[in-house]
């Protein structure tokens, strides 16, 4: 299958770190195709939505350095063409990601409609600041207002301000203003620019030392870590691309009802994928235009966050599990270990020897049941032979080299079972 993102300069992308090219790994690794094109190459003709210049890609495997992508091919292709397309351009929402939105609306209503992800009125719906006034039970005290006179009474009131404008990220433009700040005048005047721009100011929340979480909802379901990203000293944010450390950690009770309450009604919208930023007890923003944190959070607990994407993703164009969602028992690193008594699925990478025995530590029965489900989603003619064992009892070895290159169904690699008839998945 072929998916298309919708995303920056690949010259400009640091595969080190980027969760784009993460979920292109982990597309490229189930045997999809790759292309890409930047907001600038959409254009609209005649009830169609194009690609100009769309490239497929190839990722070579485990490497970080540049080049980090080989082009294979650059043609001009309908959306529609694609079996989904993928906006993952960051910030600044600006009017050129404003009408990239429009263009993207478009192809959805095509007469030969596109799939995009996430959903283009969605991404316009939901600022990323703004989103948060929706769920006032999870925020702390919020002012929304471009008068620095009301946003100076609001710091009064509440002590320590935190100031940032509507359309940022990384944390450029945000200032804390503490009660008797000298500057406190000249930063509202700045960060408003004199009165003309609207501004979000919030109450100073010290557990930023503890460090700012982003949890990634992903299909409405929250994953099992969220990545805590802790100031450098000095410095009241804690964004990675301003300095911060990122720290991988279970999410706490607090966060999982957070999770659990805002994430199937953002995923009811079409929000696909949405990063909430946490502070302590709250909410103070919702990310949903290219949320990030994979490739830390599988660094450091061996969860792959893309394979989780990849999965959900897969099953909204269609394309049913593959057996890869395994109930992960001993996960890498001491906070993982402190949670994997949790029931959530992971999608978890285990070693060669964990993978050895993975099926021997599940249920017989469940085996079974996984085995029929996936069988049945198979195509027939990408199903593996049957040998016959013992009279009419028969076995089944599915290996991943047993599915053709074009079928999804890719169980691991040592998943059998002895004792059923193939009748029973009829």
């Amino acid at each position: 299958m072929t998916f298309l993102f919708v995303i920056d300069p690949l010259e400009a992308l640091k595969p080190a770190k980027d969760s784009s090219i993460a979920m292109m790994r982990e597309l490229q690794r189930r045997g999809h195709q790759v292309w890409t094109c930047t907001p600038r190459a959409l254009a609209w003709e005649a009830d169609a939505v194009w690609a100009e210049s769309a490239r497929r890609i190839a990722l070579p495997d485990g490497t970080a350095a540049a080049p980090w992508f080989a082009v294979q091919e650059t043609r001009s292709r309908s959306l529609a063409e694609f079996d989904a397309v993928l906006m993952r351009k960051d910030p600044p929402f600006d009017l050129e990601y404003l009408y990239a939105t429009h263009l993207l609306e478009a192809a959805v209503r095509a007469p030969r409609p596109a799939r995009v992800f996430n959903d283009p009125r969605a991404l316009r719906d939901h600022n990323e600041k703004l989103a948060i006034t929706e769920f006032s039970e999870f925020i702390p005290p919020t002012l929304v207002s471009s008068d620095p006179a009301r946003i100076l009474r609001f710091r009064e009131e509440h002590g320590g301000i935190v100031v940032k404008p509507l359309d940022g990220m990384g944390g450029a433009g945000v200032f804390r203003i503490e009660a008797g700040d000298p500057n406190t005048n000249a930063i509202l005047e700045t960060v408003t620019r004199l009165g003309t721009r609207t501004v979000m100011a919030q109450r100073f929340l010290p557990e930023i030392a503890q460090g700012d979480k982003r949890i990634l909802l992903i299909g409405g379901a929250p994953a099992p870590f969220a990545l805590a990203r802790i100031p450098k000293p000095g410095d009241a944010r804690g964004n990675l691309a301003a300095g911060g450390t990122g720290r991988a950690q279970p999410l706490s009770a607090r966060d999982r009802q957070i999770a659990e309450h805002v994430g199937p009604v953002l995923a009811g919208r079409g929000l696909l994928l949405v990063g909430l930023d946490v502070i302590g007890d709250f909410v103070t923003e919702i990310n949903v235009t290219s949320p990030t944190c994979f490739v830390e959070i599988e660094a450091q607990t061996g969860f792959s966050v893309a394979s989780m994407f990849v999965e959900e993703l897969e099953r909204h164009v269609g394309i049913p599990p593959a057996g890869r969602l395994i109930e992960q028992a001993g996960l890498k690193g001491a906070a993982c270990r402190e949670s994997s008594s949790s029931p959530t699925r992971r999608w978890h990478r285990p070693s060669s020897a964990r993978r050895a025995t993975s099926t021997a530590a599940t249920p017989a029965s469940r085996r079974v049941g996984s085995l029929r489900s996936t069988w049945r989603r198979t195509p027939t003619s990408a199903r593996p032979r049957c040998r016959r064992v013992r009279g009419l009892r028969r076995r089944i070895e599915v290996t991943a080299s047993s599915c053709s290159p074009t079928c999804s169904a890719q169980p691991p690699a040592t998943l059998r079972h002895r004792s059923w008839s193939p009748a029973g998945l009829r």
